[in-house]
């Protein structure tokens, strides 16, 4: 008897389902992203932290003495009323925000403190105090 060969068939792949994934995917995709809004359009309730300080110390206030005879010390050094003023300029460079304290010699006359004031003022000072001791009645 002699043996039967079938015909040969041919082997061919099924992409119907192949095409169903990638159009259900496609299709995820499209409804799953959101087209038209940049997102710097998009509006954000960005919570308050309060005060921001600086992450770096600022200076200790600088002192300016002006003592009975009229002499102008900055931080203990004798001074001309234009070195304070270059020395200040020179601090306010470094630190914007640097606060001067002015102590006068309660026999000082008031015109000389207010000559030292003005040149601290001049030099682009905007923190400035006078030091003062309550008197005692």
């Amino acid at each position: 008897m002699p043996i039967r060969r079938r015909a040969a068939e041919d082997a061919t792949i099924n992409l119907t389902p192949m095409i169903d994934v990638v159009f259900l995917l496609v299709i995820f995709f499209m409804v799953g992203s959101h087209f038209g809004t940049p997102e710097g359009r998009i509006e954000v309730s960005v919570p308050g932290v309060g005060e921001l300080r600086s992450m770096v110390r600022p200076p200790d206030e600088r002192v300016v003495e002006v003592t009975r005879e009229g002499t102008i010390l900055f931080d203990s050094v004798v001074v001309t009323p234009q070195q304070l003023s270059e020395q200040l300029r020179a601090a306010r460079r470094s630190y914007p925000d640097v606060q001067v304290a002015v102590r006068g010699d309660g026999d000082t006359p008031l015109q000389r403190i207010a000559e030292v004031m003005q040149v601290i003022r001049g030099s682009g000072v905007e923190q400035m105090g006078l030091a003062a001791k309550p008197s005692r009645r």
